[in-house]
């Protein structure tokens, strides 16, 4: 066991308690948005996989760095992997709810959706993919961009949650 690999971690465990908690309470709420539009007979279940359950995977992926950065690592090198795999799955599926988002024809999106919904959840897991693999040689400045990431998650799901409900109630409200 490599004795400084635990001591990185063990700094930043306060962090990911509030973080990881957060994460996990939006993924509730973001629940409760959902059903909302689905009774109120609001988009389609492209729509919502464009928009609605990406919410819940970055609120998913918050809460999984939390978890992987909180758990009793050995080696440096083992929760890079795991953090560059995260990443990695989290370019990917950007990629799908990208090409979701163009099929989908119930909702137009404009430059702000395509900044908060597309672009900056691609910038957040590239960056992970990039810094998890830094990981192991620089720990200190990782985990700060780690944290980062974290961080960009949690308020792209905040803002893209804030998003649905306001779209929600706005449109509920106009004449037919």
């Amino acid at each position: 066991m490599e004795p400084t690999a635990l001591l990185p971690f063990a700094a930043w465990e306060s962090f990911y308690v509030i973080v990881g908690s957060s994460a996990a309470a939006l993924t509730g709420l973001q629940f409760v948005v959902i059903v909302l539009g689905a009774e109120l007979g609001m988009g389609s279940g492209s729509t919502t996989r464009a928009f609605g359950t990406p919410t819940i995977v970055h609120f998913g992926a918050v809460l999984l760095l939390s978890a992987v950065l909180s758990a009793p690592w050995h080696r440096l090198s083992s929760a890079s992997l795991c953090l560059t795999v995260c990443g990695i799955l989290g370019l990917a599926y950007g990629v799908i709810v990208i090409r979701h988002a163009r099929r989908q024809t119930a909702y137009k999106p404009v430059l702000e959706d395509w900044i908060w919904h597309f672009t900056l959840p691609l910038i957040a897991y590239a960056t992970l993919t990039a810094t998890a693999a830094t990981l192991p040689q620089h720990p200190e400045p990782s985990l700060f961009a780690v944290g980062g990431v974290a961080l960009l998650l949690l308020f792209v799901g905040i803002h893209n949650a804030w998003d649905s409900v306001t779209y929600i109630a706005t449109e509920r409200r106009k004449p037919e």
